[in-house]
């Protein structure tokens, strides 16, 4: 069994980032700028926004929170969306998720411009995405295409189940795995809650991404041996420990490590790559690859 070490993937790309910073700045040029829309105190968002804003200050991009209370009207935030739409300074933002309950999160997500989506959420960029046309890949799916690539995984004529159907996750994830490439070329199953027959699929996988969302949903005995299993699941867990919590993702790592050829490892595996995702399609949105 190998661990994918996505911490340490991540860095390296972030490496590659800086020096091509580095080189702008050294040009004369203003460095690539990201900006984001955090809406209340969600413990997560904070934390993945102050992620975000640590590896754009360690990369050389300049970074930008725009912080609104939790009961703002979404009148107001679809006029901070438009300001953001029309700066020129800032090459792509994000409405950090989830919400308030009172803001209608796909108004808000259709309102920033495709241009300057790095998320890739969009309805257009998740087209482009469907057809196969050049977009902003949505990050953590991105980074899970990295983290394969990086990892030499052979994905060519494998079944890759994914489990979970998110349109942040598990579909575009399963796109990208169908995809007539490297990584890709997979035949793909996606799997959700109303699944039937459920573990019969998943030990058919060759490759196996867990994005349903439940603390280790994922046993030994739904897994093939010598299979990849990518886990895209965090889960914050209360015990009683010194620190009154643990963190664990949708697999059950100590009992299914064993059985798999290579695994992620919650922290440390998916989620460096996101944010490393999200800064390279800010570098996109800069070069104007996607949009001219």
């Amino acid at each position: 069994m190998k661990l994918i070490d996505g911490k340490q993937i991540g860095e390296e790309i972030k490496k590659e980032i800086a020096v091509k910073t580095s080189a702008i700045i050294d040009a004369g040029g203003e460095p690539p700028h990201l900006a984001a829309i955090l809406v209340g105190e969600d413990p997560a968002s904070q934390t993945y926004v102050a992620s975000k804003e640590r590896s754009c200050k360690a990369v050389g991009i300049t970074s930008s929170i725009y912080r609104y209370p939790a009961n703002i009207s979404e009148e107001l935030l679809l006029e901070a969306v438009d300001f953001l739409n029309n700066d020129e300074e800032v090459n792509g933002f994000i409405v950090q998720l989830p919400l308030p309950k009172h803001i209608d999160a796909d108004k808000v997500l259709q309102r920033i411009s495709p241009a300057k989506d790095v998320d890739g959420f969009h309805p257009v960029n998740m087209g482009r995405l469907a057809l196969g046309l050049p977009s902003y890949l949505p990050a953590t799916p991105a980074g899970i295409m990295l983290l394969l690539e990086k990892s030499g995984i052979e994905t060519e004529g494998k079944h890759c189940v994914v489990l979970g159907r998110s349109n942040i996750v598990g579909t575009p994830m399963s796109l990208l795995m169908s995809r007539k490439s490297n990584p890709g070329n997979c035949t793909v199953t996606l799997c959700h809650s109303k699944t039937r027959n459920l573990a019969e699929i998943t030990r058919q996988a060759d490759i196996l991404i867990a994005a349903i969302g439940q603390p280790e949903f994922v046993k030994a005995d739904i897994v093939k041996d010598g299979a990849v299993v990518i886990d895209v699941g965090i889960h914050r867990i209360d015990d009683s420990s010194e620190k009154g919590y643990h963190i664990t993702g949708d697999v059950d790592f100590d009992a299914v490590a064993p059985k798999c050829s290579y695994i992620t490892p919650v922290p440390g595996g998916v989620g460096p790559m996101t944010i490393v995702s999200l800064l390279l399609n800010t570098f996109k949105a800069y070069n104007g690859e996607i949009y001219s």
